[in-house]
């Protein structure tokens, strides 16, 4: 089964009500099953290098490394680790790359930018993060936080200094703990997962989660998801609705049907008449 046929993309970027400029990005390769979202930080206009960058790079190297032929001689287990090696290893020299850029330039002095990046193949997900830009699952009626903040106040959380309903109201929301390009080396947490049909999987940026609750997204999502179009025009409506203080976006990916990768003798016969 062909990824294009079995997950549905479809991706918005704001600027907000109150920003002058947008320095999210977003990138696709659907082909590969490639989806990356970032969130810049930095001097002015050098927040949308760092996040274009680091989108860029990494949809491209994934893209140029994750190849029919190498996948070809590789049981399942060994396709799930190396997509969590290949995307360490893009993530790595993305971080270098910034990182290098900002000591060149003074004007991108010390940009970064959060990361989510999402590898989708044969029924599972691996994604990669840093920061506090995110990845919910829809299952059902469920919507469920995958990934963990990187922020000094999920820490607080963790710690039981704040409870969620303080954190709300907090002025430490934006403090990360982990960001692309700032520091010559960088900590992607990486995880796999299990996908199944009917799944919608959003990544998103704070400038959503940080204006409407996930209840929100949640009943937006279960009114909405056969129309994945306007679910993401809608997410991103609702967060500019609530004062849209920052930038926003949002990629939606849902599974259409199963793609199980065929292996063995008939797939090799099928590969002869393809």
């Amino acid at each position: 089964m062909a990824l294009i046929d079995a997950l549905r993309t479809i991706s918005v970027t704001d600027p907000g009500r109150v920003r002058g400029h947008n320095e999210d990005c977003v990138e696709s390769r659907p082909d590969v099953g490639v989806h990356v979202l970032a969130d810049g930080m930095g001097g002015y206009n050098a927040g949308e290098v760092a996040s274009g960058m680091a989108t860029s790079l990494i949809a491209s190297g994934l893209e140029r490394e994750w190849t029919k032929e190498k996948l070809s001689k590789l049981d399942r287990d060994s396709c799930i680790k190396l997509s969590q090696q290949l995307l360490h290893a893009q993530v790595t020299l993305a971080n270098t790359a910034i990182f290098e850029a900002a000591q060149r330039d003074a004007h991108c002095a010390g940009m970064g930018t959060t990361l989510v990046a999402c590898l989708f193949y044969d029924n599972f997900l691996t994604v990669g993060h840093i920061g506090d830009s995110r990845l919910y699952r829809m299952r059902g009626d469920s919507l469920e936080q995958i990934t963990r903040d990187h922020s000094l106040l999920q820490e607080q959380i963790d710690s039981g200094l704040i409870s969620k309903e303080d954190a709300r109201s907090s002025h430490n929301k934006n403090l990360v703990t982990r960001a692309v390009g700032i520091d010559p080396e960088v900590e992607t947490e990486i995880h796999t997962y299990e996908v199944a049909d009917g799944d919608i999987y959003l990544l998103c940026s704070d400038g959503l989660n940080d204006m409407i609750e996930d209840e929100e997204i949640q009943m937006t999502l279960i009114a909405l998801r056969s129309n994945l179009d306007l679910s993401a025009q809608q997410l991103v409506q609702a967060a500019n609705d609530a004062g849209g203080r920052d930038n926003v976006s949002v990629m939606l990916i849902k599974v259409l049907k199963n793609y199980q990768v065929e292996r063995g003798f008939w797939a090799k016969i099928k590969a002869m008449f393809a």
